[in-house]
């Protein structure tokens, strides 16, 4: 960076007293001079094109851009994963702990919080406005407008990093034009400003014309390799924001179900997005929580495989849909600090590749292990992993035959491993040993749309997507049953609710039958495509299925329990389908979502967007959202009263 656009920069980060608008308005064709700083950082472009002309006339222009809004990106992710985390209730502080991360934690940040910085996000969206405002989208290559997709793109990522500022911070200064001077900063600064409401209904309707639009590709990046040897390819298309899982999330957001239904379903539909059978399986020499052991009766074909954990493989992650990678060092990109904030040195100097690659020495992963780690896992995150039962078939019986043992959630395993490092022993978590920070994921997108359908009225089909996977198959022996008075006997899906999977989000339908059904048997999944459902994961092949024990009502009653609101009423329709049953199925996918995917960054986003739906539900009382809420983090000992809504938003500086 030249002289000159430091002083400007300095200028404009001096001049803005109010949070965010500093730097980040300088356009990316000035910004750019940052990207160029190394011929090796895997977000830039050969292009030799002038980066302060600020035309977007030029075919390849579309490209450079793309992957500069997309370096903005990198350059928030630590934040919204940290401000997403450690303010949840998966994560818990230790010794090593920095104020900074303590203050999130336990709430008692102010505006000098360094995580609190609402510049990272209107960073990515000054360039996405700049974009959007210059990018010539009559271009053609033959008949294809080749700036299409680009533009999508900038679309998309502005409205998610909307998101992300409303979230944290409830109202913002909102502006959709490309900021280039003082004069509009300072009007920014003083102009319109929009809640999360306000912002969907702002962004959706131009983002909504762009649905079904493919993501740009640019083919595979060669990122390098890491100190300790490990190769990094990025595959540029899983770096990309569909537009209809951003404005999926836009009307979850906001409460509006049927919208985000079918705006999931456009997506699932259109890239026959299924979660097929992967698994995180038990080892039979493991010592197990709640001191079980591993059952003489399962098979041995349980020894340890776990291909939920490639979901978070350095290169070419499984189930990934969008994901953020970060540079192997700093020449190479940018670099992120999560992976040692959890325990991993991704940026070891300590081993030494050359010895190994000449056979004189070995890899030894304790290198990598970094004691002072500032984030543990909760009690309340390995007490939830924990107490799940894992369910398998028996060695020999029936395929009638189901049994389970407490083993706990094995995605819990494949995400914490148990390490001593100098006499300690600690919990180092894997996720981030790859350096990316996924955002998009195929497990996760599924119980977004289980959390929809659940608020559309159909808890059945949410539930389905836990236990059996939606698809014709698999739900073939799971219709709902009663007797001649009416009393309940078996399954747990209505009439009413393949109707709506036959047209409202058509699974069922048979224009899209190959896509998502298979055969069902407790047990025998002979093909690892289809719909899967997502409990299985971690908690075996047999959740599916009637013989389980894991089962719709079952699972309602012991919610229902566990939350304080079961009457000892009669297991009817009322029971399995009313108010009361949506409250405990979305408490359900609410544990779901921490098996699956706790420490990625969605976690405090996850529980107040459910404590909305409960307070715009006309069950619980008055602000019962707010008040399930505060309980669900009470142990935390927050220094604010998380029971109103108001203080589930960072100051904004």
């Amino acid at each position: 960076m030249n002289k000159k656009d430091f002083i400007t920069m300095k200028t404009f980060n001096h001049t803005f007293r109010f949070k965010g608008l500093g730097l980040a308005l300088l356009p990316v064709y000035l910004c750019a001079a940052v990207l160029l700083s190394s011929c090796q950082d895997m977000m830039e472009t050969d292009s030799n094109r002038q980066i302060f002309n600020p035309a977007l006339d030029q075919k390849t222009d579309s490209i450079f851009y793309t992957l500069g809004i997309l370096k903005g990106v990198q350059q928030a992710i630590d934040q919204y994963v940290l401000v997403g985390e450690m303010r949840g209730d998966l994560t818990t502080t230790n010794q090593y702990t920095e104020t900074a991360l303590r203050q999130l934690y336990n709430f008692s940040y102010d505006g000098t919080n360094k995580y609190d910085s609402a510049y990272v996000w209107y960073r990515v969206i000054n360039n996405c406005n700049y974009y959007v405002a210059h990018r010539d989208t009559t271009l053609m290559t033959g008949s294809r407008y080749v700036a299409r997709s680009e533009y999508a793109q900038a679309l998309s990522i502005r409205a998610w990093a909307y998101m992300q500022l409303a979230k944290t911070y409830g109202t913002v200064p909102f502006f959709t034009y490309p900021i280039t001077s003082i004069s509009e900063a300072e009007l920014a600064s003083k102009g319109e400003k929009k809640d999360l409401k306000g912002i969907v209904d702002a962004l959706a309707p131009e983002l909504q014309k762009f649905s079904g639009i493919t993501v740009p590709t640019y083919g595979t990046i060669d990122a390098g390799k890491t100190n300790a040897g490990d190769q990094k390819n990025v595959a540029t298309k899983q770096t990309m924001f569909p537009v209809d899982l951003v404005l999926g999330d836009m009307y979850l957001e906001t409460n509006q179900y049927e919208k985000a239904a079918k705006s999931y379903w456009t997506y699932v539909r259109d890239n026959r997005l299924t979660t097929q059978k992967i698994l995180s399986t038990p080892n039979r020499w493991y010592t197990f929580p709640n001191n079980e052991t591993f059952p003489s009766d399962m098979s041995g074909s349980y020894s340890y495989s776990s291909s939920w954990s490639s979901c978070f493989s350095i290169s070419s992650p499984k189930d990934v849909i969008t994901y953020v990678p970060m540079g192997v060092n700093k020449i190479r990109g940018t670099v992120t600090n999560l992976p040692k904030l959890f325990g991993w040195d991704y940026y070891t100097t300590s081993v030494d590749t050359t010895a190994i690659n000449n056979g004189t020495g070995s890899y030894n992963a304790a290198t990598q292990y970094v004691l002072e780690r500032q984030i543990d896992p909760s009690p309340v995150y390995l007490n939830l992993a924990n107490s799940q039962l894992y369910y398998y078939q028996p060695q020999g019986s029936k395929d009638n035959t189901v049994s389970s043992v407490r083993l706990g959630d094995m995605r819990r395993q494949s995400t914490l491993q148990s390490v001593t490092k100098t006499d300690s022993t600690f919990f180092l978590m894997t996720k981030y040993e790859g350096g990316n920070i996924n955002i998009y994921r195929t497990g996760v997108i599924y119980l977004r749309l289980a959390e929809a359908l659940n608020r559309m009225g159909y808890p059945d089909a949410a539930f389905a997507i836990l236990k059996d996977g939606l698809g014709d198959g698999q739900l073939a022996m799971e219709e709902y049953t009663t007797d001649t008075l009416g009393n309940y006997v078996s399954g747990y899906v209505r009439d009413t609710t393949y109707t709506m999977l036959e047209t409202t989000v058509p699974f069922l339908s048979e224009a899209y039958y190959s896509y998502f059904s298979r055969s069902l048997s407790s047990t025998s999944m002979s093909s690892y495509s289809y719909n899967y459902g997502i409990h299985s994961r971690g908690c075996g092949e047999a959740v599916e299925g009637p013989y389980s024990g894991y089962q719709y009502a079952t699972e309602i009653l012991n919610k229902r329990r566990q939350l304080g609101n079961y009457d000892g009423e009669a297991i009817d329709s009322t029971f399995l389908y009313g108010p009361a049953a949506i409250d405990a199925v979305e408490d359900l996918i609410c544990d779901e979502y921490a098996l699956e995917a706790a420490f990625e960054g969605s976690r405090f986003g996850d529980l107040t967007r459910i404590a909305r739906h409960k307070n715009a539900a006309e069950f619980g009382g008055a602000n019962y959202g707010g008040q399930w809420l505060a309980e669900k983090l009470a142990f935390k000992h927050p220094a604010i009263d998380l029971t109103q809504e108001k203080n589930w938003f960072m100051p904004y500086r």
